[in-house]
């Protein structure tokens, strides 16, 4: 059984086509690629995987349980993380706050265990505060813990938005454009963290990326968006070779 599986997701924004007939099998432990020209639908896909928006037909499961018509926190506690294209951050909030905020779905105490400070409150602060501190870590941000998020470079606030979805112990992570803005060190930092999550939390991972050498270096699989219909699907080699993604969208760009 595949881990995240879509079948002939199709959505239409009034009269207005945005997907047409998508398909996904994203098996466990695997990194699959979404490349495409701006305004195709790359993003809409993701918003229709995870609850923001509900798709006009077709079908989307994790693990063979029946996404659609369930809330985007319900979509999240069964097992799908995602980031943002926009970096969707509270910017009052420190960092370490972030990453607890996320952990709260997860909580083992009440109301009333909150409100009274009961031991098993403070049992599970500590614990939450410790897996934020642990995922901080993991994500090269932990000496940012007591900042405020709108304080941080940009490529350090990506990687707390990364830290955040993965508070939520996702099956499977949806990476919404992870290096736009980043200067070539935080891309190659953002290379080796994407392996090192992919590789320790056993997680599988589904990416919208522009920058294509970034796509060609991680992902085993690609597909190929144009006006919501995937055009091409397969691997590096096989889509840098497409000649309909090459017109389509590749063109002259070196993708080597």
């Amino acid at each position: 059984m595949a881990l995240l599986r879509v079948d002939n997701m199709t959505h239409y924004f009034g009269g207005l086509r945005a997907v047409h007939n998508y398909n996904l099998v994203l098996e466990p432990g695997h990194i699959t690629g979404l490349i495409g020209p701006n305004g195709a639908g790359k993003t809409t896909v993701f918003n229709l995987i995870t609850g923001i928006h509900t798709p006009t037909e077709g079908n989307v499961e994790i693990e063979g349980h029946n996404l659609i018509g369930h809330r985007p926190h319900e979509i999240a506690s069964m097992g799908i993380g995602r980031t943002f294209q926009n970096l969707l951050l509270w910017r009052h909030m420190n960092v370490v706050e972030h990453v607890k905020m996320a952990c709260y779905s997860q909580l083992e105490y009440g109301l009333l265990d909150a409100f009274f400070g009961t031991r098993r409150c403070r049992r599970e602060e500590k614990r939450i505060t410790a897996k934020a501190m642990h995922l901080l870590e993991t994500f090269n941000v932990a000496d940012y813990s007591s900042r405020l998020i709108s304080n941080l470079p940009y490529g350090a606030q990506r990687r707390v938005e990364m830290a955040r979805a993965m508070a939520t112990n996702p099956k499977v992570l949806l990476l919404d454009e992870p290096t736009a803005g980043m200067t070539p060190d935080e891309l190659n930092r953002m290379i080796d963290i994407i392996r090192k999550i992919h590789r320790d939390f056993e997680v599988a991972i589904l990416m919208i990326e522009h920058r294509l050498k970034f796509v060609m270096e991680l992902c085993e699989k690609i597909q190929t968006l144009v006006f919501g219909e995937v055009i091409a699907e397969g691997t590096p080699t096989e889509i840098q070779n497409n000649p309909e993604v090459i017109e389509a969208y590749l063109g002259k760009e070196d993708v080597t």
